[in-house]
């Protein structure tokens, strides 16, 4: 299926969505809220960076939708959405049947042409790539 010019909004959200787990720590956030919710102070202690900045990072991860916040007293409890994961995954392409250049075996065949990388582009992307 070739994405057309109609795609370019699920690019940008599928983007802006990458770009908010394409740091070191709030990739680290990511994983270790996978396994379970977690307190301030316990993520501090698997992503030893400062407060202020693990504040920071937890904030963008919030903006995102892909972790929710519960006070407790002092301290707040970090859980990922219940869609976090399925989000993530959607973002990102399904592996290809067949890649260009390639045969099924996996060794390489012919040199693809840029034609062949860019007949899933939107035209604008195309032409920046050619």
């Amino acid at each position: 299926m070739t994405p057309t010019t109609t795609d370019a909004p699920d690019c940008t959200k599928a983007a802006a969505l990458l770009h908010a787990v394409a740091d070191p720590a709030r990739l680290a956030v990511i994983r270790r809220l996978a396994d379970s919710p977690a307190c301030v102070c316990d993520l501090q202690e698997q992503v030893p960076i400062a407060l202020s900045l693990l504040s920071y990072h937890l904030k963008v991860l919030r903006a995102a939708d892909l972790v929710t916040s519960r006070r407790r007293g002092r301290w707040i409890d970090y859980a990922l959405t219940s869609d976090a994961l399925e989000r993530l995954h959607a973002a990102l392409p399904a592996p290809p049947t067949h890649h260009p250049g390639r045969t099924a075996g996996g060794g390489a065949s012919e040199v693809a042409t840029p034609q062949q990388y860019t007949a899933a582009c939107p035209p604008q992307c195309a032409d920046q790539i050619q």
